[in-house]
């Protein structure tokens, strides 16, 4: 194929090969889609690809790691926030029940400096009784101690950048350290509610006759998605059929199927204390009906959000959930 160009100056004709003939109609299909890229496609994503594709194989991988590292990272520390909310949640409610004299709670106990409240703030918890039977707790903020005002000084001496291992056992130390706060926390309120008016009501016997998983009450590996969850019940492995007993004399608010629950039965027990019965193959009590102690509710299964026959027991304090483990060991003991 031959393409012949006129000219009007020179007035004769110019033949193009096939390879030259080939090359212009490529620029001339090549350049609108470039034209259109540059206009559609970001600069920055242009600017990454670039460098990005300047970097050596070796290099991109350790940038990707280091990448899904910090991602780890970030959400181990998301987690640890989320359970510190959970734990402050736990001390204003302790701080409404706190019945004993000058009883204290200390919000930093057992965590490194790193976790210290700011100027060194300790929350106080007094009791004051005023002229009715009701309690009333005054929560105190001290002043700054002596030492705090002292002089201070010294040689600077530099931090050293934390290492990826550093970090990984600053983190286990933290969640060691809440751990422990939150076990120290559940006691704590376990023993005032023992200790309060609603000592009666709590729901303080055995829901099954089977033994129930030590470690099913708080964070753990969720069996759906593998991702860290809190779990806010005792979960007690029994054969389907096996008979579920309310904790505490109360009254029925709910029998009915939920999704996450499966067959559910809710029991009110007064002044905000509730528990709750999951996962039932079938339900024995209806809404508004009085239960005993004892007193037959349900039937274990396997029903809703459930790997296999088991009774899911909560027990809710004003909507919160308590540690069903502690009520069962002060029962015991």
């Amino acid at each position: 194929m031959n393409i012949i160009l006129v000219s009007n100056k020179m007035a004769k004709a110019k033949s193009l090969s096939v390879l030259q003939a080939g090359l212009l109609l490529a620029g001339l299909v090549l350049v609108p889609v470039l034209l259109t890229l540059l206009f559609i496609t970001p600069k920055d994503n242009i600017k990454e690809q670039g460098m990005r594709a300047l970097l050596p194989p070796q290099l991109k991988s350790s940038i990707i790691s280091s990448q899904v590292h910090l991602d780890a990272y970030a959400k181990e520390l998301g987690e640890l926030q989320a359970r510190m909310m959970r734990l402050d949640a736990q001390s204003e409610r302790l701080a409404k029940l706190a019945t004993t004299k000058d009883t204290r709670i200390i919000n930093n106990s057992g965590l490194g400096p790193s976790l210290q409240a700011p100027v060194n703030a300790k929350t106080r918890i007094n009791q004051t009784k005023p002229a009715n039977s009701n309690s009333r707790i005054k929560a105190t903020i001290p002043a700054k101690a002596a030492s705090d005002l002292e002089g201070r000084g010294g040689p600077l001496v530099s931090s050293r950048p934390m290492t990826e291992l550093g970090l990984q056992a600053a983190i286990l130390a933290l969640t060691q350290a809440v751990d422990a706060r939150d076990e120290s926390l559940s006691k704590i309120e376990a023993k005032i509610l023992q200790q309060s008016v609603l000592k009666d009501m709590l729901p303080n016997s055995s829901p099954v006759e089977a033994g129930y998983n030590s470690s099913s009450y708080g964070w753990r590996i969720d069996p759906f998605n593998g991702s860290k969850a809190f779990h806010e019940g005792l979960d007690f492995p029994a054969a389907t059929g096996t008979a579920i007993h309310a904790a505490a004399d109360g009254i029925v608010s709910m029998a009915e199927h939920s999704a996450a629950y499966g067959n559910i039965v809710k029991v009110e027990h007064g002044s905000g204390l509730e528990t709750r019965y999951a996962h039932a193959s079938k339900l024995l009590v209806k809404v508004g009906e009085r239960v005993a102690k004892g007193q037959a509710v349900a039937l274990v299964g396997s029903t809703g959000r459930s790997t296999g026959p088991h009774l899911h027991y909560e027990i809710r304090f004003n909507g919160n959930s308590l540690d069903p483990r502690q009520y069962l060991q002060n029962r015991a003991s």
